[in-house]
């Protein structure tokens, strides 16, 4: 999946399989989807990727505060 930019449950820039390729000069999603959900991920701005979990590791303290 080689999007730059889409909203997830809060958007790929956040989500920790968004990362940078430095051999194609831009950010990548390593998930790998099968047919049917690329198809869903293009053609549907609401996509609720299955695959996506946060990058941010302090999100679990944050929530037991």
């Amino acid at each position: 999946m080689d999007k730059k930019s889409r909203q997830g449950p809060s958007g790929c820039e956040s989500c920790a399989n968004y990362v940078y390729d430095e051999e194609y000069d831009y950010y990548v999603c390593e998930a790998d989807l099968d047919e049917d959900e690329m198809a869903r991920f293009l053609l549907d701005h609401r996509f609720d990727c299955p695959y996506y979990h946060s990058g941010d590791e302090y999100l679990v303290v944050r929530h037991q505060m």
